[in-house]
């Protein structure tokens, strides 16, 4: 009986082991799933500073394309009045120098012909 005994004690050794050694495993484990799961938490936390901080830009960049299309369509328009200003000042010089001349003509003394 008492190589049983042994034999018995043996095996209750090995077992109280294996279960440690599982424990220990466990408790490991535990260790990097409390790990994981704080660093998910920063990096949801992150996501959602991040998101916040995508939709300001985007809101941002929204009002700004906004205002360049009003700045190209009003320099558009000016550029075009401007041009049509010149291009009336031109056409009045035009004929102011063409009514200067025939007034000229007109005021000049006539020659009498020999």
């Amino acid at each position: 009986m008492t190589q049983q005994a042994a034999a018995l004690q043996t095996y209750n050794n090995e077992l109280v082991k294996c279960i440690e050694d599982l424990c220990s495993k466990r408790e490991e484990l535990n260790r990097q799933i409390k790990l994981e799961e704080e660093e998910k938490e920063r990096l949801q936390h992150d996501i959602r500073v991040l998101s916040e901080k995508l939709s300001r830009v985007n809101e941002s960049l929204a009002q700004r394309l906004v205002a360049r299309t009003t700045f190209d369509r009003t320099i558009a328009e000016t550029e075009a009045a401007y041009t049509k200003i010149l291009e009336s000042s031109q056409s009045l010089l035009s004929v102011l120098k063409q009514e200067a001349g025939n007034l000229s003509k007109a005021t000049e003394p006539r020659r009498k012909d020999r």
